[in-house]
């Protein structure tokens, strides 16, 4: 009897051991087709929605980059931007990890994707060093772009480095010798970063050095976000404007700081609704609307706010710029609680701008009215007045208003005069320095003229 007991023991034993080593068989197998859909990467193929793990973080070395600094990656973003764009997931992350440094070419990350997308580039990023390296048959206009996207944030604590040094360099630029001469022949150089007919954008944390041209630019755009972003290039780097928005409206700029070649923000035509806030900006060309209206071109730019920031040791402070010729209007600007330091034109508004001498007196202009000026204090550089206000002979500036400006010169004790020329407006308050030759009513052009509407 006792062994009739331990029969079926033995034999439930034995069946147990058969049921594992089958289960094991079958997990090890599992894992050899999960190494071979890997490995499918490295060859390019497009992979499948099984690669994104439970985060939906989608690591660029999983799809082959290497991040070495010498091979060209381009291929592995283009595939993990195709995997998260194509995800149905509400958010895919697409991971630059840190500790490597990723060369892309000039490339088209286009949507519409299925869900929101964030970039989040925590190592290096760059292209191929300078003219010589970029290959030919692509553009030289631009290096990274995203192309209708709806919902993509660009962030991480990683560098993206244009290596502009080899195109600041190109016979066409400004040298550095004596008048700023240049030479003939080709002078395209491609923007870092450009976002272009998207809405819903984010960016948010990243350092950009060295851009060949601008640094990031926007073109019909909506819902922009940037918060907290570095941008450094030398002062003498041509055209690194660093953040140019074009045709784009409800734009946020934050708590960022901007030391470059040229405008630190630059905003252009078909601009409205925008927000300029805690911004350090210098050296370089300062905060500037335009240029407007070249080519006789019609431009529109209202509602826009620079508040609570620093300019030093720039060119221009805040700046209103405008070419003979064009038409439309800017209308509905404040400069307000901006500290200048050491900047040569603090305030300025130029309707005859021109990059030639040979530019032409045209009776047309883009209007600029209701503008405000409120809290502007600091120090100016005496070779230029601290404020001007260089307005058309034909269509006049109207309704400036002026409150609560200090501007002293950074040398010498001799406060300079403002400059002032068919300009309208009134002071709220005494001005540093007065500000006497502003003129007063409202103008016939005005009077005689519909320019409220654009």
């Amino acid at each position: 009897m006792k062994h009739s007991h331990i029969l079926p023991l033995l034999f439930c034993i034995f069946f147990s051991t058969f049921f594992l080593s089958i289960q094991a068989r079958h997990h090890s197998h599992t894992k050899q087709k999960h190494s071979h859909s890997h490995k499918s990467y490295e060859t390019s193929q497009p992979p499948s929605q099984n690669y994104s793990n439970p985060s939906n973080i989608l690591d660029v070395r999983t799809f082959g980059a290497i991040g070495d600094g010498i091979t060209d990656d381009t291929e592995s973003f283009k595939i993990a931007w195709d995997t998260a764009c194509q995800s149905e997931l509400a958010q895919n992350i697409i991971l630059v990890p840190q500790g490597f440094s990723f060369i892309i070419q000039s490339t088209i990350f286009t949507g519409p994707c299925q869900g929101g997308l964030v970039l989040k580039v925590d190592g290096t990023v760059m292209p191929p060093d300078g003219p010589d390296s970029w290959p030919k048959n692509n553009s030289r206009h631009q290096w990274l772009v995203f192309y209708r996207i709806n919902g993509m944030s660009l962030e991480g604590s990683g560098l993206i480095n244009g290596r502009g040094e080899k195109w600041w360099d190109l016979p066409c630029k400004p040298h550095k010798g004596p008048n700023g001469t240049t030479l003939s022949g080709p002078c395209d150089s491609p923007i870092a970063i450009r976002f272009f007919m998207s809405s819903n954008l984010t960016m948010h944390g990243l350092r950009i050095e060295n851009s060949p041209q601008f640094n990031v630019r926007f073109d019909g755009c909506e819902n922009v976000h940037i918060e907290s972003i570095f941008i450094k290039a030398p002062k003498d780097s041509p055209n690194t404007d660093g953040i140019h928005i074009e045709n784009t409206n409800d734009v946020k700029i934050y708590n960022s700081l901007i030391s470059n070649g040229d405008d630190c923000v630059s905003i252009g035509s078909g601009c409205y609704d925008v927000d300029i806030k805690n911004i350090t900006c210098g050296p370089g060309h300062g905060i500037s609307i335009g240029s407007l209206g070249n080519h006789n071109s019609r431009a529109c730019v209202s509602n826009i706010t620079v508040r609570d920031s620093v300019i030093k040791y720039t060119d221009n402070g805040v700046r209103i710029k405008t070419w003979q010729g064009g038409s439309g209007s800017v209308s509905g600007v404040t400069f307000n609680n901006i500290h200048m330091e050491s900047v040569r034109n603090p305030i300025i508004i130029d309707q005859f701008y021109c990059l030639t001498k040979d530019c032409t007196n045209k009776t047309s202009a883009v209007t600029v009215s209701n503008i405000l000026y409120t809290n502007i204090k600091g120090t100016y550089d005496i070779r230029s007045p601290p404020m001007q206000f260089a307005c058309s002979d034909s269509v006049p500036c109207t309704n400036l208003t002026l409150s609560d400006i200090e501007l002293l010169p950074n040398q010498g004790d001799i406060v300079h005069d403002p400059f002032c020329w068919n300009a309208y407006g009134d002071l709220q308050t005494l001005t540093i320095p007065p500000v006497y030759c502003l003129l007063e009513g409202t103008p016939r052009f005005v009077l005689e003229n519909d320019i409220s509407h654009c």
